[in-house]
């Protein structure tokens, strides 16, 4: 069975961004609760009644937050791009600014009979490349400056392949819906986690001067760090929904490109050059989309999204029949047009 475009996998993708869906107006109510228990402690109750009033209080929080989720959904559906693009610098180009980039890319897609994304650019000397979009005839395929230096055209090719293979697949889709979708969670998560002395603070202050509360200030405490756990946990939570990305997928993508491609050694000269230089600032969930992301090191490295170079070059060695370079190896940018004795056409499976 061709790794292109695999039917069950897709399937399986389209499941994930649902269960992603369906996990963010859990992780909404779950900070609802939190934030009715950071106001209720500023009443400075006992523990007991401070509990008793954010249960009070949920059902006015809820259809705020739902309201705001809702209105989040519709930005990020019809702006999820603009959004993307501001915090990575990206910017579209059309055929005139860089026919080489846009031949290659269209005769990979004629070649599959499918849509032409858009090409967009980032100005920088990584070498790195995603893609983007969450509905047909807005997929948009991003390179950097330092990849089109930096690769032959051989080379190119299979990056943009891989990249139409993760369109194709629905990755991006997946990967959209956890970055922009889901990844607010995390930002909230982190603005609150980061400041709960400016709620200790708020709610021990004000309750130390009223008689209504029976805590005596050790209630709002109590209160305000059971919120901050909650905040916590969801922003864990919302970490482990992007944990039902894959590492797979790059590996499918690798196969994806080397089937369109018919040349892994292509694909494999592509990740030796990128390997170390392929660090771009972004926030993690966008990092998430690229085509390496550089694993942690230590534990960090065990949640990677990524796999490593080095086990994504021995999978095309051993299933595609292609030959590893050391990157010690690799043809310098100003050598990137002139294709060197490993960048000939495989002999291999599909050779």
């Amino acid at each position: 069975m061709g790794s292109y475009g695999l039917k069950t996998y897709i399937w399986n993708n389209r499941l994930k961004s649902l269960i992603l869906l369906a996990g963010f107006p859990f992780l909404l109510l779950l900070i609802s609760f939190g934030f009715a228990l950071v106001i209720s402690a500023f009443d400075n109750p006992d523990v007991r009644t401070g509990f008793v009033n954010a249960l009070a209080l949920l059902p006015s929080l809820v259809p705020l937050a739902l309201g705001a989720a809702a209105l989040w959904f519709v930005i990020a559906f019809f702006a999820h791009q603009r959004i993307i693009d501001g915090v990575t610098g990206a910017h579209r180009i059309e055929r005139s600014e860089n026919p080489r980039l846009w031949n290659l890319l269209e005769n990979l897609c004629i070649s599959r009979g499918i849509t032409t994304p858009a090409l967009r650019i980032i100005d920088t000397e990584a070498l790195n490349a995603f893609a983007s979009g969450v509905r047909e005839k807005h997929y948009s395929v991003t390179v950097t400056r330092g990849l089109l230096d930096a690769l032959n055209d051989a080379e190119l090719e299979a990056v943009l392949a891989h990249e139409l293979t993760h369109i194709r697949n629905r990755d991006v889709q997946l990967l959209v819906v956890s970055a922009v979708f889901v990844g607010v969670i995390t930002l909230v998560g982190d603005l609150l986690v980061r400041s709960p002395r400016i709620f200790l603070y708020g709610g021990v202050r004000r309750g130390g001067g009223s008689s209504r509360g029976k805590g005596g200030g050790g209630g709002a405490i109590v209160l305000i760090l059971v919120a901050v756990a909650i905040f916590i946990l969801a922003r864990f939570l919302a970490i482990a929904l992007r944990f039902a990305l894959s590492r797979k997928r790059e590996f499918l993508a690798d196969a994806g490109a080397t089937e369109l491609t018919k040349n892994p050694d292509a694909m494999i000269g592509a990740l030796r050059k990128i390997e170390g230089r392929s660090e771009i600032e972004a926030p993690s969930q966008v990092q998430e989309m690229f085509l390496d992301h550089p694993r942690a090191a230590g534990l960090a490295g065990l949640f990677a999204t990524h796999p490593s170079i080095d086990d994504r070059v021995s999978a095309l060695v051993e299933h595609a029949g292609g030959r590893d370079v050391p990157r010690a190896a690799a043809a310098p940018a100003e050598a990137a047009n002139h294709p060197g004795p490993w960048q000939q056409p495989a002999r291999g499976p599909w050779g």
